[in-house]
C-alpha cells in the first residue's frame, strides 16, 4: 500500500496464526495505507542517541525551546532539549538543505547509528508484511537502501523507485538520561528531516491509480504532517488534490489515517473539518497529537498547555468522545470516521462508534502487547523487563458524571460506554530498558488494525 510516508495496500488475509482472538475470515478489513505528506512517506530512518549526535556535532547543552521549524544546529539543540525534558515525542522539518545534509552525514557515519525502514506507513506495512499471507503495495520515494530493507511481501511499483534515499534522523534518549541540566523523565525520540519528496505527496496519485489492479482490503494513510515543510500555497493545493484522490478510493475499502506530530493549528483544523478526517474510517494518534488536535479546534481541555506526566484518562476520554461525536459518523453527518486508536506510554484506548467495528478487546490488547515486545526486542512479554505505569484507578470523564474504574489484573481490558460510543482501555507493560522507541506507535496501530473487524456498511 502507499502511504503519505508510504502508501500501503494490503491483500486479503487468509490465515493469521495468532494467539489472540482474530477477526472473522469473511471480513476483509485491511485496506491500503496512506503515509504522511503529499508524496508517499517512504524513507530510511537513521537511529542513534540524540546526546551522542549533538556531542559529535560539537553542540553544547542548550536551554529547551520549541521551534515549529528548525533552521540551524542551535534550533536543533534547543528543540531536542525541550522535548527530552518532557519525555515527549516530536517531529520537525529542517529547512536548511545544506545544513541538514551535513548533520545527516555525521549521523549516518556515527559508529552507533542504525538504519531502518522509516515513514509511518512504511513501518505499518513492514509490520503487517511479517504475516506471510499479506501482500503490501508501497508507493513512495523508495531509494536503493530502503528497497534493500523492505520485506519481500512489500511490493514497490517501478514508478516509486528513485536514485537517492530520503533520510530521517531519529534522536533517541533513555529514561533518566541527562544532557546538561536536562534529565529525561521517560525514554522517547525526536525526529527531524529535510524531506521534500514525502512532503509533496508525490506518489499519492500513483497509489490510488494502482488500487483497481491491487484490490486491497485496507488502506492506511499517513504522512500529512510532512506537508508542513511546504509553503502554505503548495500545502493548500496538494491537500485539495489529496482529498480528491482519497475520495476516489472505493467506499467499501476501510481507510486508516495515522497522525504524527504537527505544529500548524490551521492546517490541523483543515484536516479535521472539511478536508481529510471525514473521508477516513479510522485514525491512530498519541497524546501529543490528541492534545494538539483539541487545541486546534477548541475542543475539550483545549486550555491545557501540555500533559503533566501520564495523560489523565478522563481528559483523554473526553477528547476522544468529542472527536467522534462532533466529527464522526452520524445519521445526519457525511463523515466515515468511526474508530480512534489512542496510544500513550502507559495505556491505550480504542474508541468506536457502535455498529461499525468488532473484536475491540483483542485489538487493543494486541497493540499493548506489541508495544512491550517491540520496545524490549523480545518475541513475547518478558515480565522481568517490563513494569506497570498505568493508573490503577481512574475516572472516565471530567465533563459528565464519570464512572470510577479500578483495574483488575485478571481482566486488564476495561470497557465503558457513552452515548453510542464504546471505549476499550488496557494498561501497557512498559519496557524498562527499551532497545528502540521509534516506530512503536506504528506497530501498535498495525496490530490493532490486524485484530479489528470492520463491519460492512
Amino acid at each position: 500500500g502507499a502511504v503519505l510516508s508510504l502508501w500501503l495496500a494490503v491483500l486479503p488475509l487468509h490465515s493469521q496464526g495468532c494467539d489472540l482472538p482474530a477477526l472473522p475470515r469473511s471480513v476483509g478489513f485491511f485496506q491500503d495505507t496512506f503515509s504522511f505528506r503529499g508524496s508517499v512517506n517512504a524513507c530510511v530512518d537513521v537511529v542513534l542517541s540524540g546526546v551522542k549526535l549533538l556531542e559529535a556535532l560539537g553542540l553544547e547543552p542548550a536551554d529547551g525551546r520549541d521551534h515549529a521549524v528548525l533552521s540551524s544546529r542551535q534550533d536543533l539543540s534547543e528543540a531536542f532539549a525541550h522535548f527530552m525534558e518532557r519525555g515527549a515525542a516530536a517531529e520537525r522539518f529542517f529547512s536548511d538543505a545544506k545544513a541538514f545534509q551535513d548533520i545527516a552525514r555525521t549521523a549516518s557515519e556515527h559508529p552507533a547509528a542504525q538504519l531502518y525502514v522509516g515513514g509511518n506507513a512504511a513501518l505499518i506495512g513492514q509490520k503487517l508484511a511479517t504475516n506471510p499471507d499479506l501482500k503490501i503495495l508501497l508507493c513512495g520515494p523508495v531509494g536503493p537502501k530502503l528497497h534493500d530493507l523492505l520485506d519481500d511481501n512489500v511490493v514497490v511499483p517501478p514508478e516509486s523507485m528513485q536514485e537517492r534515499d530520503e533520510f530521517h534522523l531519529i534522536l533517541e534518549y533513555q529514561a533518566g538520561e541527562e544532557w546538561g541540566r536536562v534529565r529525561a523523565p521517560a525514554a522517547n525520540r525526536f525526529i527531524f528531516s529535510h524531506d521534500l519528496s514525502n512532503g509533496a505527496l508525490n506518489m499519492l496519485e500513483v497509489f490510488v491509480s494502482s488500487l483497481d489492479e491491487f484490490q486491497p482490503d485496507l488502506v492506511v494513510l499517513s504522512g500529512l504532517h510532512m506537508m508542513e515543510g511546504q509553503s502554505k500555497e503548495m500545502r493548500h493545493r496538494r491537500l485539495v488534490e489529496a482529498v480528491a484522490s482519497i475520495s476516489d478510493i472505493p467506499t467499501d475499502i476501510p481507510i486508516h489515517l495515522e497522525l504524527a506530530s504537527m505544529t500548524d493549528q490551521d492546517f490541523m483544523s483543515n484536516i479535521m473539518h472539511q478536508q481529510v478526517l471525514p473521508l477516513v474510517n479510522s485514525i491512530g494518534l498519541n497524546e501529543q497529537e490528541l492534545l494538539f488536535l483539541t487545541q486546534s479546534a477548541s475542543g475539550p481541555h483545549a486550555s491545557l498547555a501540555a500533559w503533566s506526566g501520564i495523560p489523565d484518562v478522563g481528559m483523554v476520554s473526553d477528547i476522544l468522545f468529542w472527536i467522534l461525536k462532533e466529527h464522526g459518523k452520524t445519521a445526519e453527518r457525511a463523515s466515515d470516521l468511526t474508530r480512534i486508536h489512542f496510544h500513550t506510554l502507559a495505556y491505550h484506548i480504542l474508541v468506536t462508534v457502535d455498529g461499525h467495528w468488532g473484536n475491540q478487546a483483542a485489538a487493543v490488547a494486541a497493540g499493548a502487547r506489541a508495544a512491550g515486545t517491540q520496545a524490549c526486542a523480545t518475541d513475547t512479554i518478558d515480565t522481568s523487563k517490563v513494569f506497570l505505569k498505568a493508573p490503577l484507578e481512574f475516572v472516565t470523564s471530567h465533563t459528565e458524571a464519570p464512572a470510577k474504574i479500578s483495574l483488575n489484573p485478571d481482566e486488564p481490558v476495561v470497557h465503558w460506554h457513552r452515548e453510542g460510543i464504546s471505549f476499550h482501555f488496557t494498561p501497557v507493560l512498559v519496557c524498562k530498558d527499551p532497545v528502540r522507541t521509534v516506530g512503536l506507535g506504528d506497530a501498535i496501530s498495525a496490530e490493532g488494525l490486524f485484530y479489528s473487524e470492520a463491519y460492512p456498511q
